[in-house]
């Protein structure tokens, strides 16, 4: 009828009743835990659904310096896995860890939803945060999203796919971000009503991104907080 130019009659579904034509959910998002955690961390990621909200589990046991990952990972997301383990050996001592601490070791990495096929650098910090977490029993903010592409060296490399990943954050009520410095200038091509309300931290390295979500320091006793000016960007 709309091919033959005939005009169509409007219909209106409540919300009660579209569950009944739609049918169930094709998909639900995982819930995120509310109080800070050790051995887990939220990070921002781009799937083949879209931006989604990543929460990263990592658990420690006894074994032979061995790393399992599982949740359906790409080959680059192992990677930066294993690139996260490597910088914490290399500085082991750093963070009050023995030079051999990851020879009796193995660590189990996860990322729901298992079923759903996840890849990408820019999980690089929250696989770090979340290893580094599960090996010093220091908790991590579970009100705070991170994303963002590690080095060896411990450099923070921009990500892509900035929009959908912070609309999925706001989505889910996630307001504030950790986000690569060299991301900043991205900011000018997103829309200013999906900036409103989130606080966005820009980060250089490693240190910065722990300083910020993990609810003390590794490297020192002191309490990490949000920095009220440096360093971070409120938006609306």
């Amino acid at each position: 009828d709309l091919a033959e130019g005939k005009k169509l009659r409007s219909l209106t579904i409540p919300a009660s009743k579209i569950l009944r034509y739609l049918g169930p959910r094709k998909y639900t998002h995982t819930n995120l835990k509310t109080e800070p955690t050790v051995g887990y961390a939220i990070g921002l990621a781009w799937t083949e659904m879209g931006g989604e909200v990543l929460p990263v589990e990592v658990v420690p046991m006894p074994g032979k310096a061995k790393l399992t990952l599982t949740g359906s990972l790409g080959d680059v997301m192992q990677e930066s896995a294993t690139a996260a383990l490597s910088y914490v050996r290399n500085r082991a001592a750093t963070f009050g860890l023995k030079p051999d601490f990851f020879e009796n070791l193995e660590l189990h990495v996860h990322i729901p939803e298992g079923a759903v096929p996840k890849d990408g650098p820019s999980a690089g910090v929250t696989l770090l945060t979340a290893l580094l977490s599960s090996l010093t029993s220091i908790p991590v903010r579970t009100d705070i999203a991170m994303t963002g592409e590690i080095t060896l060296t411990g450099d923070v490399l921009p990500i892509g796919g900035l929009n959908e990943k912070l609309l999925a954050a706001k989505r889910l009520g996630v307001t504030k971000i950790v986000l690569p410095e060299r991301n900043r200038k991205d900011l000018q091509d997103l829309a200013p009503e999906l900036l409103d309300g989130l606080q966005l931290n820009f980060v250089k390295n490693v240190n910065d991104v722990l300083t910020l979500v993990m609810t003390k320091s590794p490297l020192t006793a002191t309490k990490a907080k949000l920095p009220s000016s440096t360093g971070a960007r409120i938006a609306r």
